[in-house]
């Protein structure tokens, strides 16, 4: 549930894609990506704070309290070394590490990248704000075009980040191609440290998911507020639920969006009537929830080694460590 943000030109093409594709697939679906409109971001901001969703917390407590340990694998011999962070977004945990690295003197250049060109200029202007002396070299761009220039630019040693949970949005094949990506535009060496939700009781998943303040559905309706909004829709947000399930055998939680009657539904910037009806479904999200052996299967079959293993007081979360 911790995407990046998709700048506006990008997402009004890519959002006319997925409402248009999506909603004629059996089962409908649409993209989690979506979520992080302005107002969704709001509400995500919300749900970060609520008693039941402990991922945010979780990874925060992992980049507080063992700073020191991951600075001793980012830099063991103190040579230089550039921090590039895929989907930065604002930042929020990343400025744990900035602080105590730039207070240790680290040797260190931060890259931020992200495809939101908004979000970047508010994160640059706010890591300037707070460390003028810190060696930024942002990028606007996706992760692998990012890498590959940095790449030419530097032999610095790098350290990637890819923090949340968003690797359980993608599906395993997709995984194992995103690390078979990152490898090729990696040197021997190189780190990846990504955060991991790790499977756990499923009533703690499930809560996560469902939180009692109703905050979770809002934020899977507002998608349909937005293609109101974006795309001229109709959408009777009344006339729709949020559903969310976890299975623990295959470690996904699922979100939907379900219909509560028959109806139809209007799309007008892209001339189309979608039927739905009583209780069909739009599929929203999957987000994954992994084993230590899933984890460390997906490190080997993708060429990496795993040298690091970060976990929060409850082992609810993980951040790992993937070698070149």
């Amino acid at each position: 549930m911790e995407t990046p943000f998709v700048e506006q030109q990008e997402a009004d093409a890519a959002l006319i894609d997925e409402v248009r594709t999506g909603l004629q697939q059996v089962p409908k679906r649409l993209s989690s990506r979506f979520f992080y409109d302005a107002e969704g971001s709001r509400i995500f901001a919300e749900i970060m704070h609520t008693p039941d969703y402990y991922l945010t917390r979780s990874e925060y407590e992992i980049l507080d309290t063992q700073k020191a340990d991951l600075l001793q694998l980012f830099a063991p011999d103190k040579r230089p070394f550039e921090l590039v962070e895929l989907g930065a977004g604002d930042g929020l945990k990343t400025k744990i590490l900035l602080g105590f690295l730039a207070d240790q003197q680290a040797d260190f250049t931060y890259a931020p990248v992200d495809i939101s060109g908004d979000a970047l200029d508010k994160l640059v202007d706010d890591v300037q704000k707070q460390w003028p002396d810190l060696l930024l070299n942002a990028r606007h761009d996706d992760y692998f075009n990012a890498l590959e220039q940095l790449s030419e630019e530097s032999d610095a040693r790098r350290i990637v980040l890819f923090l949340g949970s968003n690797i359980g949005n993608f599906a395993p094949d997709e995984a194992i191609d995103f690390y078979r990506q990152l490898y090729d535009r990696l040197q021997p060496g190189d780190l990846v440290l990504t955060g991991f939700d790790l499977q756990k009781h499923p009533a703690i998943i499930h809560a996560a998911y469902n939180d009692r303040m109703g905050l979770t559905r809002a934020f899977n309706l507002n998608l349909l507020r937005r293609i109101n909004t974006e795309l001229d829709a109709d959408f009777n947000l009344a006339a729709f639920d949020h559903y969310e399930t976890y299975n623990p055998e295959s470690g996904e939680a699922r979100s939907y969006l379900v219909s509560q009657k028959a109806q139809m539904v209007r799309i007008n910037a892209l001339d189309m009537a979608v039927p739905f009806e009583y209780g069909e479904i739009i599929h929203t999200e999957i987000s994954r929830k992994f084993t230590r052996t899933q984890i460390e299967e997906l490190a080997r079959q993708t060429g990496f080694s795993v040298t690091g293993w970060f976990t929060d007081c409850k082992g609810y979360f993980a951040d790992v460590m993937f070698e070149r």
